[in-house]
């Protein structure tokens, strides 16, 4: 398949981009709006559950115990320069796939989606959404994560294909 023209690129990438940003933010605005001073709300025995919580850290709290300024300077500004430096390499690379326009834009979607809570929220993201069974559950998570995560797990995919293909190491 033929690579995204760069004419293309800017033309596809706004309402994606807009669209799956705005989907984040609308969860998150409906969240605080029913969820905030509730208790959880479970569904499917316990399978889903909608809890609110704010999260100072990054993704699963990862960073919550840093300092308030170091925080800043790791998730609002390195994360800003990151998210931009993607944006930039989806606009400009000289080749692109469309499947690797689909990828990037998932993953600068959701980085987007949590770094514009950072900046509304005091470096906070909302996060509302859990999974598990029993004892076994996954942190709180939001639709800005549920993108990143779609996100690097297909950009993972043609290296899990690809050894698949080769088959097993030799024996050392």
């Amino acid at each position: 398949m033929a690579p995204v023209p760069r004419s293309l690129r800017a033309l596809l990438l706004a309402p994606l981009l807009l669209t799956l940003i705005g989907c984040d933010q609308a969860t998150k605005d409906l969240a605080q709006r029913e969820l905030l001073g509730q208790g959880p709300s479970i569904f499917l025995g316990g399978l889903f559950k909608l809890v609110y919580v704010e999260n100072p850290g990054a993704f699963l709290g990862l960073g919550n115990s840093l300092g308030p300024q170091l925080r800043f300077w790791l998730f609002v500004v390195g994360v800003g320069v990151a998210l931009v430096a993607g944006l930039l390499t989806l606009l400009l690379r000289k080749e692109l796939s469309w499947g690797g326009l689909v990828v990037g834009a998932l993953i600068v979607a959701g980085g987007f989606g949590n770094l514009i809570d950072r900046i509304a929220n005091e470096g906070r993201v909302v996060d509302f959404m859990q999974l598990g069974l029993g004892s076994l559950r996954t942190g709180i998570f939001n639709v800005a994560d549920v993108l990143l995560m779609l996100g690097v797990a297909l950009m993972a995919w043609p290296f899990r294909k690809a050894q698949e293909t080769a088959g097993p190491s030799p024996a050392p």
